[in-house]
């Protein structure tokens, strides 16, 4: 998967922010994944300090990529189902219209994206006949069966309601814990840009922000930095002369 190049995106997050919102906190040495070693920017009571610096180029490369989709109008899928992320990627994704799982990751969401529509159109389907009085067709036993099937389903889809095909790319908060989504969006070719602390391997994610991805502040700060690169881009004209690798 190639990285877009395009003229580069100054973060609005400076250093300073990242520090105050505790991101330089990476977890224990011993738990170090070796694709971060370069980030690491001392060690200190055996728990390792991430560089910030490196982090907010990684954040630079990262908005660069994502204000490049929201200027094509590409889907981005939001992914975080850890407590710290859960209300901060519905929020941040819900603003943007943007697809969004914060339950639990469902396999086969990518790589059986054929199955998962169906499901999607089931529960948009039952939304659609309830809000219209369409269900009063069916006996009350059958309406109480529906309701407790599309209770599940709304947990589970409910953010997906209105993905009619694959994601463009994917943000995921800690590839460590939605490993099977980071592991389907590699094997769908589907770009990632990922929070990531010290204990991941990198090596296979697009745009990694290396930082302390278990901190609600750290998560908000960045999240809501790369919401505001895509609609940068939505606001922004792409110029006919401007090359870029495209994106699939």
């Amino acid at each position: 998967m190639q990285k877009v190049e395009n003229k580069k995106v100054k973060s609005e997050v400076s250093v300073e922010d990242m520090f105050h919102a505790g991101a330089h906190y990476g977890y224990g040495k011993s738990r170090r994944h070796p694709s971060v070693s370069s980030r690491i920017y001392t060690t200190k009571n055996k728990t390792d300090i991430i560089d910030l610096e490196k982090t907010s180029t990684e954040l630079d490369s990262a908005k660069e990529f994502v204000k490049t989709l929201g200027s094509r109008n590409k889907v981005l899928l939001f992914v975080g189902t850890k407590p710290e992320a859960k209300e901060v990627v519905k929020n941040v994704a819900e603003a943007l219209n943007m697809p969004y799982v914060n339950e639990r990751w469902i396999g086969g969401t990518l790589s059986n994206f054929i199955e998962i529509k169906k499901r999607i159109s089931e529960l948009e389907n039952y939304r659609k006949e309830h809000k219209e009085g369409g269900l009063e067709k069916y006996t009350k036993k059958e309406r109480m069966v529906m309701a407790k099937k599309m209770e599940k389903l709304s947990r589970y889809y409910s953010g997906l309601i209105g993905l009619k095909k694959l994601p463009d790319a994917l943000y995921i908060v800690d590839p460590k814990t939605e490993n099977i989504a980071r592991t389907e969006s590699f094997k769908s070719n589907i770009p990632v840009v990922a929070l990531t602390n010290s204990d991941s391997n990198i090596k296979n994610i697009d745009y990694p922000i290396v930082c302390n991805d278990a901190s609600i502040l750290t998560i908000k700060l960045f999240t809501e930095s790369i919401s505001q690169a895509y609609k940068n881009g939505q606001m922004s004209i792409p110029s006919t002369t401007e090359k870029s690798a495209p994106i699939k």
